[in-house]
């Protein structure tokens, strides 16, 4: 049973998750042969001000 974690900062839309999850476990079906209902897709968010890049936090930029 694969699964796949995605960490982002907050902010996407339920739809935009929803085609990332979808589009995620296309992938795994095609390159791994795998039953779509195997599949797992876990988003774990961040709010902005818990998240940096290059010592900027991602509420900051």
């Amino acid at each position: 049973m694969p699964e796949i974690m995605v960490f982002a900062a907050a902010g996407r839309t339920v739809e935009q998750k929803r085609g990332l999850a979808r589009d995620l476990t296309d992938a795994m079906v095609k390159n791994f042969q795998v039953p779509a209902e195997s599949v797992t897709v876990q988003i774990v968010e961040s709010p902005k001000d818990s998240k940096a890049k290059g010592g900027v936090l991602f509420s900051d930029r």
